[in-house]
């Protein structure tokens, strides 16, 4: 990847997120300040605060206000505070007051007294200090030391314009008795909320507009020249990619003393390779029997056959690296995808360019997924690359020449519920609603039914050394499925994903195209693949060999025991 357009991507993506991160505090402050319209307070619910003493105080003034005011603010221009409050018992008059903790300290010097040390709103909770003493407190209302002061019968209120000190609150009975209870509301309000609100839209559009045409040009630049091999455009038809180092035989005959899992004599060392396919023709059919529904979407994994039994317990440390650089890559992806959808809206196209490096981050998702949480298929790291490669897992969409104006409006949210409802439960967690302290909680229960299998493909990787055969396709052709929604839903394609699972390391779009063999022999030589075949598909497609490319549909093809249909990579591609 060029290193000038990764260092704009990943400036472009910092410089948007601080930008995402000062509009949401600017939204947050326009709402206070919208909330403190025409000389409102942004008040706290009323609540009870009682004590067995002479008088309720606060070590700090933030207590009262639910931390809307803290002794560090330059409280000179920062607003005022609101105290409202009454005494719970009808009969007694409330004394609330505020005055500097050092004469507040001296005023209630060996008197007993309770001090609110924390206050929580959400819900309710109040913690108490209690300090010992055995005076009589005066009658607080004819002390000469207070800020601000509120007495009476009733409720009683309090506002008082912030100034610079230190400051304590004072709730007693206005006749000096004990003990004290009360129901207290208090609230703050500041005119640098509105500086506040404009200061942070105007920085955070700013961010903005610098993060989001780097992000742009940096998608383009590196989703320039295509997206590697194979695909629409690229001069490789879909499914019909050379034989790659580390990949499977393809479909078809065994090599001269090949064996099923045997890797590509090309492989380099360390490189996987599985499903080799047994002698004979793979995907035999009836006559007029359907192919499989390809989707222009094509996801594929092969399993390695030398797993390790314990590496699958680490590999979510290891691939951190790529979970960085991931969440760099997805918030790019969202960009660009905003981009191309007012691109399709206007001109019908998706940019070639944007196209491709969405493709990438997908792919590169579908790697490191596959290496390490949604099919823990393979030990080989995986590359740090948009670009397709040698990896035996691997991800393409081809280009669409042109896409619905109309669709675009409606696809990513409203068309695809459907499937978005289906795979909230293959890969999330369940959840449970829980009445607890006065208020309605959200919990998660257990794991998704996505990360349960897999978590059981790896215990019994763990204890026996294998990975089930059976679990590894049901794994791939769930994989297939939300990997295929991904791309309808980010704009890629107009086509509809089916309602059904192509089970199988192999996509259907990478298979040969079937061919009728005659009446069957005998049992299958080997166990289902993806797909109506009987016998399994192996490798991302046909590899070079002998007889006639595919046609566009089924087709007669040879004798039963002659061999499957194999194609080179000048075979005509599949319409």
């Amino acid at each position: 990847m060029k290193a000038g357009r990764i260092v704009m991507l990943v400036i472009g993506s910092l410089c948007a997120l601080v930008g995402l991160g000062l509009l949401a505090g600017a939204g947050f402050a326009g709402w206070v300040n919208y909330q403190q319209r025409d000389g409102r307070y942004f008040i706290t619910p009323s609540a009870p605060f009682s004590g067995n003493s002479y008088a309720l105080t606060t070590p700090r003034l933030d207590l009262m206000t639910g931390g809307g005011v803290d002794d560090g603010v330059p409280v000179d221009i920062a607003g005022s505070v609101l105290l409202r409050g009454s005494s719970t018992d009808p009969g007694k008059e409330i004394f609330i007051g505020i005055a500097p903790r050092a004469d507040v300290a001296t005023y209630l010097a060996g008197v007993r007294r309770t001090e609110i040390v924390d206050v929580r709103f959400n819900p309710f909770r109040a913690r108490y200090r209690e300090v010992a003493g055995s005076q009589i407190p005066s009658n607080p209302a004819q002390q000469t030391f207070w800020a601000a002061t509120a007495t009476g019968p009733g409720e009683q209120e309090l506002t008082w314009n912030l100034r610079s000190g230190s400051w304590a609150v004072v709730v007693m009975n206005a006749d000096a008795t004990s003990p004290v209870s009360v129901n207290l509301q208090a609230g703050a309000r500041t005119d640098l909320l509105l500086p506040v609100f404009i200061g942070l839209l105007i920085g955070g559009l700013v961010m903005l507009l610098i993060g989001v045409p780097l992000i742009v040009l940096g998608a383009v630049g590196l989703g320039r020249g295509g997206p590697g091999q194979g695909g629409t455009g690229s001069g490789v038809p879909p499914g019909h990619l050379p034989a790659q180092p580390g990949q499977p035989y393809p479909a078809g005959p065994y090599p001269p003393n090949a064996t099923p899992g045997q890797q590509n004599s090309a492989a380099t060392p360390g490189a996987v390779a599985a499903y080799a396919a047994p002698p004979g023709t793979p995907y035999p059919v009836s006559p007029g029997a359907t192919t499989a529904y390809v989707y222009p979407a094509r996801l594929h994994g092969y399993l390695d056959p030398n797993l390790s039994r314990w590496m699958w317990l680490v590999k979510w440390f290891l691939a951190i690296p790529h979970f960085i650089v991931l969440f760099i890559l997805w918030f790019a992806f969202g960009v660009v995808t905003i981009v191309a959808w007012f691109a399709i809206l206007f001109t019908a196209r998706y940019p070639r360019s944007l196209f491709n490096f969405s493709v990438g981050v997908i792919r590169w998702n579908w790697r490191v997924a596959f290496y390490a949480f949604s099919a823990i298929g393979t030990d080989v790291y995986p590359p740090f690359t948009l670009a397709r490669t040698d990896y035996p897992a691997d991800f393409d969409v081809d280009y669409p020449e042109r896409l619905s104006r109309g669709l675009v409006l409606v696809k990513s949210w409203l068309l695809a519920i459907p499937h978005l409802l289906l795979i909230s439960l293959l890969t999330g967690t369940a959840r449970t609603w829980e009445y607890r302290d006065g208020e309605w909680v959200q919990q998660g229960v257990g794991i998704s039914f996505l990360g349960l299998l897999v978590l059981i493909a790896g215990v019994i990787l763990l204890f026996t050394g294998q990975y089930r055969r059976g679990l590894f396709d049901l794994l791939l052709g769930l994989n297939r499925w939300i990997y295929r929604v991904i791309a309808y839903v980010a704009l890629m394609r107009d086509e509809y994903p089916p309602f059904h699972l192509d089970m199988g390391p192999v996509d259907p779009g990478e298979l040969p195209v079937p061919a009728y063999a005659g009446p069957a022999l005998g049992p299958a030589a080997g166990p289902v693949g993806p797909g109506p075949a009987t016998g399994p598909a192996v490798g991302p497609g046909p590899a070079p060999g002998t007889g006639t490319g595919p046609s566009a549909g089924p087709a007669t093809g040879p004798a039963p025991g002659s061999g499957g249909p194999a194609t080179g990579p000048g075979g005509l591609p599949r319409s």
